[in-house]
């Protein structure tokens, strides 16, 4: 079961939240301002990434941050208010790889309900195999599906969207995969 964080003060009043039933006919506890009756929603975080691409080769980040500093990830991170789905995973490509691409198709949608998550991979075609990792990336990779560090990649989503990719890729046909992660 996922662990939230509380809500404590209300974000429009700075008055105490409590958590109970809204007023309002809603059926989840939600946290309510005591003062001024602001409802606070919680909902899940987007993480966004592509799958880049090239010459057969998906390239892979080294982490500089944490969680999982050291372990190698797509590019890929949270969406950012006012941007597309789209552009948050080109956003996110160019900052942690330094990539130059071309955004193709959405790929995989991953559920991580325990952390209140969803993830989006979008494939990506790389215009060149030359990178400019940003600061959260210590080193950017191309590898062959047979030289991925399996056992040193950061995230499950990250697994399942390159597990799917490849099987797409000796298909030679590319689908939509969703997934739910328990």
């Amino acid at each position: 079961m996922l662990q939230r964080t509380l809500i404590a003060h209300c974000k429009a009043c700075g008055a105490s939240v409590q958590y109970r039933l809204p007023d309002d006919g809603d059926t989840r506890e939600r946290g309510v301002c005591s003062a001024c009756h602001t409802i606070h929603y919680e909902n899940p975080l987007n993480v966004v990434g592509t799958i880049p691409i090239w010459q057969g080769k998906v390239l892979l980040c080294k982490r500089n941050i944490e969680p999982r500093l050291g372990k190698w990830t797509l590019p890929a991170g949270f969406m950012e208010l006012g941007e597309t789905v789209a552009q948050g995973a080109a956003r996110e490509t160019q900052e942690e790889a330094g990539a130059q691409f071309e955004l193709q198709d959405l790929f995989s949608l991953m559920n991580v309900v325990r952390v209140g998550q969803v993830h989006f991979f979008y494939r990506a075609q790389l215009l060149s195999d030359q990178f400019d990792p940003g600061h959260e990336t210590m080193e950017a990779r191309l590898f062959a599906e047979e030289d991925i560090p399996w056992d040193e990649l950061a995230f499950r989503t990250v697994k399942e969207t390159l597990l799917h990719y490849f099987a797409d890729a000796k298909q030679q046909q590319f689908g939509f995969h969703q997934v739910d992660i328990a």
